[in-house]
């Protein structure tokens, strides 16, 4: 599974036009899943975005986590993070999982974080979406289940 994370002011995800899921203060997450993921892929990364701690404290320090913020998280799934561009001049998505599993363990992941009790939107899942967003900091972070960067 793999991750972007965002923090961001405010965040929006409009299908159509029309908003389908919008957050305040929080991380974007645009998420991808492999055909080897398993529940613990799914935990391991819930965790560490819910936990990982890039918001400002007083001192202006990034020491403090989205649930210590109370705040938000929009996840929107995208395959193209494991968009492979070494050869050629269009991506290779082979390592993607198939839609229908990508779906599963989308719908999967998102239960996971609520289990967590954080408040969680999402985008919906291969639609067409047009994401905005405005980005704080800029803080944008990479997170892999199965590698480190």
């Amino acid at each position: 599974m793999r991750g972007v994370l965002q923090r961001v002011s405010r965040a929006s995800v409009s299908v159509d036009h029309e908003t389908v899921a919008a957050i305040g203060k929080g991380l974007l997450v645009l998420v991808a899943f492999q055909s080897n993921d398993k529940e613990s892929d799914l935990r391991y990364m819930a965790e560490k975005i819910v936990n990982l701690r890039l918001f400002p404290d007083q001192e202006d320090k990034m020491n403090l986590s989205l649930r210590d913020t109370q705040g938000e998280l929009l996840v929107v799934s995208q395959f193209t993070l494991y968009g492979d561009a070494r050869k050629g001049r269009r991506p290779s998505y082979t390592d993607s999982a198939p839609a229908d599993l990508a779906e599963r363990l989308y719908h999967d992941f998102l239960k996971t974080l609520q289990e967590l009790d954080v408040p969680v939107a999402a985008g919906i899942f291969q639609a067409h979406m047009e994401v905005e967003l405005i980005n704080d900091g800029p803080v944008t972070i990479l997170l892999d289940s199965n590698r480190l960067f």
